[in-house]
């Protein structure tokens, strides 16, 4: 065998090994149903809140204990534990990302990322102006 196709048999795996390593950090979204028929393992969720339902929280009593109803697209609810402090403007956001796992009844959340609304709805008037600066 030559040296030339030694490198790159050596080359070869390396770039197998390097994909391999990246597809396992892709991240994938659940839904509630999903995400339920696997407990204990750590999932991302994506829901709103559910106003409808109390939320749970008292900064002087416990402030890292954050209990809410969180609803997903398809309109499942599930009840979400989190023990932190309450993320600010929690109520106006969009859209939850949920990143945890299911703990019986509940989802056992780790991280909340809240998603602006202002940046996923058009502005009409900013399109305008960026339309007029077009022409």
């Amino acid at each position: 065998m030559k040296k030339m196709h030694l490198i790159l048999l050596v080359a070869i795996a390396a770039a197998i090994t390097v994909l391999i390593s990246y597809t396992g950090n892709l991240t994938t979204y659940e839904t509630i149903a999903s995400a339920k028929q696997k407990p204990g393992k750590f999932v991302n969720l994506i829901a709103k809140l559910d106003t409808k339902e109390p939320i749970q929280y008292d900064a002087v009593k416990d402030p890292n204990f954050l209990s809410f109803t969180a609803i997903d697209t398809l309109g499942n609810s599930v009840k979400v534990v989190y023990h932190n402090t309450k993320p600010t403007d929690m109520e106006k956001s969009d859209r939850l990302v949920l990143k945890g796992r299911m703990d019986g009844d509940h989802f056992e959340c780790k991280d909340i990322l809240l998603k602006c609304p202002s940046k996923y709805k058009d502005n009409p008037e900013a399109t305008e102006k960026s339309m007029a600066k077009q022409n």
